[in-house]
């Protein structure tokens, strides 16, 4: 059996920065008025925020969750009134899931949170290794959806 190593892979190192941001930005939205919120609630209406309209199992490979699980962020989303599934236009049997106004009022305050740690980044960091990152990581991601297109 492989042995993990001293130094953390740089997979590890991504996910735990991007878990302390969503952290942070996750607790901005709650103190707003949205306590009734969980931290997994975001793998719904983040990508909504940016792409609304889109079907469960979209999300759910968005989030690297079964749809299943998928399934169970949204319904609980959608018993608390920040979501709501309507008829996929292109497919009358599919259903596209929405935000809601109160799912857009929490796209607002999350606006402010990301606008707020973005700031934040590059106070750390400055401004050439703040830039530097973004476009390392803009690479990556752009790398990886080339090897993922069918």
């Amino acid at each position: 059996m492989a042995e993990i190593p001293v130094n953390p892979p740089t997979s590890a190192l991504l996910q735990t920065a991007y878990n302390s941001l969503a952290r942070r930005i996750f607790r901005f939205v709650a103190g707003a008025g949205f306590s009734d919120l969980r931290p997994s609630h975001g793998n719904v209406l983040e990508p909504l925020s940016y792409v609304d309209g889109q079907r469960l199992n979209e999300l759910a490979a968005r989030a690297g969750m079964t749809p299943q699980s998928m399934g169970e962020l949204v319904d609980d989303l959608e018993s608390r009134g920040y979501v709501e599934r309507r008829a996929d236009p292109a497919d009358r049997r599919a259903k596209r899931v929405h935000l809601t106004e109160k799912g857009r009022a929490t796209r607002a305050v999350a606006a402010q949170a990301v606008t707020e740690m973005e700031a934040g980044l590059e106070a750390l960091l400055g401004d050439p290794t703040y830039l530097r990152l973004r476009s390392m990581l803009t690479q990556i991601v752009d790398a990886h959806a080339r090897d993922e297109q069918p």
